[in-house]
């Protein structure tokens, strides 16, 4: 791995130390809900604060569209981020104005600051680089280096995490050092067998995934919405469930190339069919060729994969040495639509070797399912970055950092 790391900035005691961290965290009613990212950030901030650094943290939360709204604001993140840091943690209710100004000028040794959310700021996700350019400048001006820490955000290229890099002296803090590491296991060499489980809605958002590593597992797992389009590739009906119509040839070819290759790809044996929607929906578990064959009809949507097919995965999962989950089994956020997803996420914790949490909503939905972090090898903060990294794509948030 060759990267620029903190090490390679020197001493940074009284320095002021711009961090790009990932807080995008879900906040309801003020109230963060899931604080994962936040104590992710942990170990690079606290490394900076006990060297005697000035920290400044930069992150965004949500689409604000470029204008402040109260409901992205990052207070509730600043005030958590003091509540685990164990010391108090200091909020400017701007991005780089007055009240940033003058909160980065009274820092000393050892504090930190949370800038207000970067996306209030129109330049931050402009697709004009000299727009991007002109607000980097303008951060730049509150450090003396920076660290990208969050890798959530390097497969974009906005003003924090790609022409900052450029306009300090920069480098990756641990946390990203920590994703990369663990993503180069998963597509360099990877202890065998090697089992890939994947879900989520769209197949579209998986199939570069799937290109990239059918030529390195053993085993693909496929659950959530997008098994359907799998399904209806095979000539299966699948009534009113999620289908990607227009993604049905790509399928088959990687149907046939798993089967050329000796990858075993395996897809659910049986579904549970409601009759819509809904938390309290009506439904029912059906074989997987027999989906429109429910007391539901053509109107009947697949929610989640049946208990058999749960089985089968977690078994496959227990089995390997290797196993990266991405992807809800189902629509965990309901308890009659959650068992594939638990069932996934608990075999996983079992892994005998390195088992990874693929960060989004598979990380939302093992903590919401009650499963702690620390049962898990390994789960990424990444999301959208971890499976473009694992489709072979080039992240400039990465390459600036001399990746």
């Amino acid at each position: 791995m060759s990267i620029r790391t903190r090490e390679s900035l020197g001493s940074l005691t009284g320095k002021r130390v711009i961090v790009r961290c990932d807080l995008n965290v879900p906040v309801a009613k003020g109230k963060i809900t899931d604080d994962g990212r936040v104590r992710a950030s942990l170990p690079t901030l606290s490394a900076l604060v006990k060297e005697g650094a000035r920290v400044v943290v930069i992150s965004h939360l949500g689409r604000p569209a470029g204008k402040p709204a109260t409901e992205f604001s990052l207070a509730p993140v600043a005030q958590r981020l003091g509540e685990l840091l164990g010391s108090p943690v200091s909020f400017a209710s701007d991005t780089v104005e007055e009240s940033a100004q003058a909160a980065v000028s009274s820092l000393s040794n050892g504090d930190i600051v949370v800038l207000e959310n970067l996306r209030f700021c129109p330049e931050e996700t402009s697709n004009e680089a000299t727009e991007r350019q002109a607000f980097a400048a303008q951060l730049a001006s509150f450090g003396d280096a920076f660290i990208s820490d969050g890798f959530g955000v390097v497969h974009r290229k906005q003003a924090s995490v790609y022409e900052l890099a450029k306009a300090l002296p920069s480098a990756a803090g641990s946390l990203i050092e920590t994703e990369l590491k663990v993503l180069d296991r998963l597509t360099e060499n990877p202890t065998r067998p090697y089992v890939v489980a994947l879900g989520g809605s769209k197949v579209s958002d998986k199939l570069g995934v799937i290109g990239h590593l059918l030529p390195r597992v053993d085993t693909l797992l496929v659950g959530g919405g997008m098994l359907f389009t799998f399904l209806a590739a095979q000539g299966y009906k699948v009534a009113s469930s999620l289908l990607e119509a227009d993604q049905l040839d790509i399928v088959r070819g990687y149907l046939k190339e798993a089967q050329e290759r000796g990858v075993t790809i395996v897809l659910p044996t049986d579904v549970i069919v409601a009759d819509r929607f809904a938390e309290d929906a009506a439904h029912v578990v059906v074989a997987a060729s027999e989906i429109e064959s429910s007391p539901y009809g053509p109107a009947g949507i697949g929610l989640d994969i049946g208990p058999d097919t749960a089985k089968t995965f977690a078994a496959a999962i227990r089995s390997a040495k290797t196993v990266f989950w991405n992807g809800p089994m189902g629509v965990f956020e309901f308890e009659a639509f959650s068992g594939g997803t638990r069932a996934v996420a608990a075999a996983l914790t079992e892994v005998p070797g390195l088992g990874v949490v693929g960060g989004g909503d598979s990380a939302a939905a093992v903590r919401q399912l009650g499963f702690s972090d620390d049962q898990f090898g390994h789960i990424s903060t990444g999301g959208g970055a971890s499976l473009e990294f694992l489709e072979g794509k080039k992240l400039p948030g990465l390459e600036v950092l001399g990746w």
